[in-house]
């Protein structure tokens, strides 16, 4: 499936220093330690209703992350799916009278001009799951192999036990997983499975529903599995970052953890498992189910992307946040002063600015912090000017390389 355009990225002066981040399943914020090219998996939309600002918000935070790695000198392979075949999006194609490969495919290429809108680096691999389905069989079948799956009336289940280390990526208690696996897509009180966290597979084809011929008979993925195809067909075991939002953390990057391992024998399938925040709105998350959305498409309307993006990056990635309109207004403010400073002929010295942004965009995706540095070079620029001709386009390719603000 087709990417997205990739904006220009000015090169820096000197190389950024190794990024740490927060991983969820070491529970702390360690170091990556990527070899020659750093390879990262994010979990994509699935494509009913796009796109979003917690889309946006996620979407960003892996940006930011790959925007380090390049910094820092490595090459970075950066593999990303769109889950073009759902329930959700069924339903929403049932409810609303669309063909529900055309519903995907304009969602789709509304969230593409988004994420071009708002300078998000494309992935190498932007691959929709209705193109590898038969690599997602071929996965359901090395699981079979491996004693690690049961059928029940036609469907495919992961059978849980075949998990020696179930619950290392999220943490949590075996009630806390019950209660989110119900809310989040599973089906814990489905009889006849073996135990109530077993997870689908491979869905038996229903009336009425998109399939595909497969060796466990018609059908379609089950959710979880179709990252880890995609993930270990481009990037393979042991990549260095999968991400995606917080609510992904169980079951999705649990269950995904899981099938990895047992399929390869490698652990850990992702060396660290990185998570964005939710974004509320009214005092609740914003989710596609409750509707309380707002539109990054909308906002473009009204406002500069780069305004958008800034807004975004005035919270650190791993906070739940709450947007409010007055956040818009505050970003079109620091963007209007950022560039009459950057446009100035000279001004003051930005050598410490780089320092100073690398170090707090290293140190777990400080964003927020990186804004300080720039608002305070942005200010003394424009208030007593400086002697510094290079100064001023120096900062503009940080603002641009590190935070992905186009100045």
């Amino acid at each position: 499936m087709r990417s997205w355009s990739a904006p220009k990225v000015p090169r820096l002066p000197g190389a950024g220093t190794p990024l740490r981040l927060f991983d969820t399943a070491a529970g702390g914020v360690v170091p990556t330690q990527p070899g020659p090219t750093a390879r990262l998996y994010v979990c994509g939309i699935t494509p009913y209703d796009a796109t979003h600002l917690g889309h946006a918000n996620t979407y960003l935070a892996f940006d930011l992350v790959g925007r380090a790695w390049r910094d820092a000198g490595h090459e970075v392979h950066f593999t990303q799916n769109a889950t073009d075949v759902d329930d959700p999006l069924l339903e929403r194609a049932e409810q609303t009278g669309q063909d529900w490969r055309e519903l995907a495919e304009r969602e789709i290429e509304l969230f593409r001009t988004d994420m071009e809108a708002l300078r998000i680096l494309p992935p190498r691999e932007y691959v929709g799951v209705t193109e590898v389905v038969d690599q997602v069989a071929a996965l359901i079948e090395r699981l079979r192999d491996k004693g690690a799956t049961y059928d029940l009336d036609g469907d495919v289940y992961f059978d849980v036990t075949a998990a020696p280390k179930f619950g290392a990526v999220s943490g949590y208690p075996e009630e806390r997983m019950l209660a989110l696996f119900g809310e989040r897509g599973g089906d814990p009180g489905r009889a006849g499975k073996k135990h109530p966290l077993d997870w689908l597979l491979w869905r038996a084809e229903r009336p009425g529903e998109p399939s595909w011929p497969s060796p466990f008979g018609s059908g379609r993925p089950g959710w979880h599995v179709e990252c880890t195809a995609i993930a270990l067909a481009n990037l393979g075991s042991g990549l260095d970052v999968a991400g995606g939002g917080s609510d992904l953390i169980f079951p999705h990057h649990e269950c995904g953890a899981h099938e990895g391992h047992v399929a390869t024998g490698e652990w850990p399938f992702a060396k660290a498992y990185v998570h964005a925040g939710m974004v509320a709105l009214d005092g609740e998350k914003m989710s596609k189910s409750k509707g309380n959305l707002v539109f990054v498409s909308r906002l473009r309307r009204e406002a500069d992307p780069m305004a958008i993006r800034l807004a975004l990056l005035a919270h650190h990635y791993r906070t739940d946040w709450e947007w409010t309109p007055d956040q818009l207004a505050s970003a079109e403010v620091r963007l209007a002063r950022w560039r009459s400073a950057t446009g100035l002929q000279t001004g003051p010295d930005a050598e410490a600015v780089l320092r100073e942004v690398r170090a707090r965009m290293s140190d777990d995706l400080d964003a927020p912090g990186a804004l300080a540095v720039v608002d305070a070079w942005a200010e003394r620029a424009l208030s007593s000017g400086g002697t510094d001709p290079q100064a001023p386009a120096l900062v503009k390719d940080i603002a641009d390389a590190l935070l992905g603000v186009g100045l």
